[in-house]
């Protein structure tokens, strides 16, 4: 085992860890003010609920069993076996380090369904979905791309640190998850603006800083790979924030802070699942693209015609799925050890379809079996009075006694 290795791999799992907060108040920012605690809170429950599903059964499902499977078994139950040494996975690191790395990647991806479904979702249901969703989601689809399941075996996709695993699986269950729950009151008829931009600002900035170790840290070691992944990962936020700035500008005529946000966000998606496979001028071309076609995705709610609150399918469903086909160019054999042409765009476009469709039928059967027993939407009364009173008995702002 190697030292600074293990101190690389756990700083980068802080690093994960902080984007959760980052993410909560790039959400909260960006919902009505009777609303900004219930966001909150469904991102930071998140931190609770997954790191229990997760010692227990998530990551024995997706990280053990034989390769090639389709899930993993109960051997590393309760993580048991999962220690000080490398016995388990053979990496340069304690396996335990591993495993708490991993778990940061499984607390993160259900939190950002969280605001494709803001303002409308009742907090008991929204525990339930993730904690199952965790298990035959998240956990099978982290089986097959990295646990040494088919797609990465069969297939023989790539996805270095979560284009597949993290972005589309959570873009296809948000999809799936605003389909059932409907649009909020009021949808497409008044306008719905962020209540406080400066918080989204300062959580956008949270995900950028926590997103070295969300990419760099993929290299589970202290080495080339992660430096070029730390390259690549800046270029493409930046490189995106500006173009979806510029694409403000060209069609709006104002460029604005949300949209600067928005670009970076974008930007860091497209890159996760290539960052340790392009080269510097890839990363360029993966910003571009996630800066004009994730930007020009927005339409697609409107064009069909149901409530992603804040852009997720945008943002993460369609960042991750031009991440993961332009990797499958652009990849260069000399970086990763993958070479870019049409045999590998066509293993990546497989792995895309089998990651989406997977999330978005189970999350949809999901979604369907809660919302008839428990259901899943306040009523009309709380949604007009705001869930931070109706579900959590708190205010956010309060100016005067």
């Amino acid at each position: 085992m190697d030292t600074g290795d293990t101190a690389w791999l756990l700083t980068s799992s802080a690093l994960v860890l902080f984007m959760t907060p980052g993410l909560a108040l790039f959400y909260g920012g960006m919902v009505r003010s009777k609303n900004v605690l219930a966001m909150l809170m469904k991102n930071y429950i998140s931190m609770g609920i997954i790191t229990v599903v997760w010692v227990f059964v998530g990551y024995t499902l997706a990280f053990s069993g034989d390769t090639g499977g389709v899930i993993g078994d109960f051997g590393l139950f309760a993580l048991d076996g999962v220690g000080l040494d490398n016995a388990v996975h053979g990496y340069t690191v304690p396996d335990n380090a591993f495993m708490v790395f991993q778990m940061m990647f499984a607390i993160i991806t259900p939190a950002l369904i969280a605001g494709a479904i803001a303002e409308r979702m009742k907090f008991g249901a929204w525990v339930a979905f993730i904690a199952i969703w965790s298990v035959v989601v998240y956990s099978p689809l982290a089986h097959w791309v990295w646990g040494g399941g088919f797609i990465a075996s069969d297939i023989q996709a790539v996805d270095f640190a979560g284009g597949l695993v993290v972005h589309i699986n959570a873009g296809a269950a948000a999809l799936a998850l605003v389909l059932v729950l409907g649009p909020r009151l009021g949808w497409r008829q008044t306008v719905i603006r962020p209540h406080n931009l400066p918080l989204t600002l300062l959580g956008a900035g949270m995900l950028w800083f926590g997103w070295f170790g969300f990419n760099a840290g993929s290299a589970l070691a202290a080495n080339g790979a992660a430096a070029n992944a730390f390259v690549t990962t800046q270029i493409a936020a930046a490189v995106a924030a500006s173009a979806w700035a510029g694409m403000e500008q060209w069609r709006s005529g104002a460029p604005t802070t949300l949209g600067v946000a928005s670009g970076a966000v974008a930007g860091l998606v497209a890159i996760t699942p290539a960052a340790g496979f392009v080269n510097p001028m890839g990363a360029v071309v993966i910003g571009v693209a996630a800066g004009v076609i994730c930007y020009l995705a927005l339409q697609i709610k409107f064009r069909f015609n149901f409530d992603d609150s804040l852009d997720v399918i945008a943002v993460h469903l369609v960042g991750g799925i031009l991440g993961a086909l332009l990797l499958g160019i652009l990849a260069d054999e000399a970086i990763g050890g993958v070479a870019g042409g049409a045999e590998q765009l066509g293993r990546q476009a497989l792995s895309v379809l089998v990651a989406f469709g997977y999330s978005f039928v189970v999350s949809y059967a999901l979604a369907r079996i809660l919302d008839v027993t428990i259901g899943i939407r306040v009523s009309e009364d709380q949604e007009r009075r705001g869930l931070d009173l109706t579900l959590h008995d708190e205010q956010g702002y309060v100016l005067a006694e």
